[in-house]
């Protein structure tokens, strides 16, 4: 049987053909999967990526059945059928508005965290174009919010992109000092994706509003919150935010749904327009399956809150200690207390994320990491970057996500796995030294 380190010197020379050219393939026929194949391989595997997305709760696919087939009206239409459909629309708008403790009215439903991220600083920026152009966020923000703020840069808005401390805090005097009399949209996530690092939000949120009371004008207060759910509290009166993101398939829920909140009285234009649903913030035709499949989620992922963090803590602690103790050269990304309770994100010197993602891959472990592959070399980071972190370094970044369903037992094996073979990686050529021979 052929070793880690013999599968993974091939890996790294095919990966490393930087100048290899694709070649276009013929159109190939839809191949029919045999209902008891399906998911064999994700079922083998020890998922640690649930950060990336999570498996849906049975619960959640339960409740959403009926609106594929029995209940399965427009929302829009007068007609009984449709009705239906309203009533289950309006009932579990209610059920996410008491999750975050706010008027259903405020709760508005999207296609996911990327819509809504781009969405509120979009919306809002657009909202009050005449009144400022200029939106803060930090450094380390998600790309759906980075990106939003380059549309809006190249349309003639100033982006302050704060920088974060070694840990990815973002500083609330820092964000105070950062608005002038031109700001509107101040966009700050709660957690972050990568790392972990929980940023201070309510203290944040106070500061924009003393800001915004001194300067006698109106500033957004933005959170992106799609990595909070579930570990963290999302009652936005306590948050003190205007508009939040989430997602409902980084809590058990469905993919393909998402929320945004907007505080009543909030300036906004929405992005999409249509037939006006969503009291005209968001038209298309109502989700209904993937909506009423969120409400259950969040609702589950909230009651259940508790008991998940301190059994995705304890893991998480176990991983960080071992890995400390018998990996050397080793630095732990993110805030060492203020993080999620189920990250770990670990960078590794003189090792590459790709091959150590194709290494677990190989053992039947997935995983993540911070850096890009693309034409065969590695792009590090971006938020390790903003951590001061060296490109080097950043590359050789491992970010292992658990979830509810994980194991003492698949933590065992985790561990055995990484500490052989980061010590393989270490003696093997690099991706970018392979590249160059």
């Amino acid at each position: 049987m052929p070793t880690v380190a013999s599968l993974l010197r091939h890996a790294i020379a095919v990966v490393s053909r930087s100048d290899a050219q694709i070649r276009p393939t013929r159109p190939r026929r839809m191949l029919k999967c045999r209902p008891d194949t399906v998911g064999m391989t994700t079922q083998n595997h020890i998922y640690f990526d649930h950060a990336g997305t999570t498996p849906m709760d049975e619960r959640v696919l339960e409740a959403m059945l009926p609106y594929f087939t029995r209940l399965y009206g427009n929302a829009s239409s007068v007609h009984t059928v449709g009705q239906e459909a309203r009533h289950a629309l309006d009932v579990a708008r209610e059920r996410v508005a008491g999750v975050l403790n706010c008027r259903n009215r405020e709760v508005v439903f999207t296609s996911g965290g990327t819509e809504s991220d781009n969405a509120a600083i979009q919306g809002a920026a657009y909202a009050l174009e005449q009144t400022g152009k200029h939106v803060i966020a930090a450094a380390s923000e998600h790309h759906a919010v980075l990106h939003a703020c380059e549309v809006l840069e190249d349309r003639g808005w100033r982006i302050t992109r704060l920088p974060v401390d070694d840990y990815g805090l973002v500083d609330p005097r820092r964000v105070y000092d950062a608005i002038t009399e031109t700001t509107t949209v101040v966009s700050i996530m709660y957690a972050n994706n990568e790392i972990g690092t929980i940023n201070p939000i309510p203290e944040i949120s106070a500061a924009v509003k003393q800001r915004a009371q001194e300067l006698d004008r109106t500033i957004v207060m933005h959170t992106d919150a799609v990595q909070a759910a579930g570990f963290l509290d999302l009652d936005v009166r306590r948050l003190g935010v205007d508009m939040m993101s989430l997602s409902g398939h980084k809590f058990y829920g469905p993919k393909g749904v998402g929320v945004l909140f907007i505080r009543r009285g909030v300036p906004y234009l929405p992005l999409i327009t249509g037939g006006g649903q969503e009291r005209e913030r968001r038209s298309g035709t109502e989700n209904i399956a993937g909506i009423i499949g969120l409400a259950a989620a969040l609702e589950l992922a909230e009651a259940h809150r508790d008991e998940v963090s301190e059994h995705c803590r304890n893991l998480r602690d176990r991983i960080i200690h071992e890995i400390v103790s018998r990996i050397p050269n080793c630095v732990l990304n993110g805030h060492p207390t203020e993080r999620l309770p189920n990250n770990v994100n670990f960078s590794f010197e003189g090792v590459e994320g790709e091959p150590i993602l194709l290494g677990l891959d190989l053992q039947g472990i997935a995983a993540s990491s911070g850096s890009a592959c693309s034409s065969g070399s590695l792009e590090p980071s971006h938020v390790l970057l903003a951590l001061g972190q060296t490109a080097d370094l950043a590359r050789g970044s491992l970010r292992i996500t658990l979830g509810k369903q994980n194991t003492d037992a698949e933590v065992d094996r985790l561990l055995s796995v990484l500490v052989s073979l980061i010590d393989e990686l270490r003696q093997l050529p690099t991706l970018s030294g392979a590249a160059d021979d």
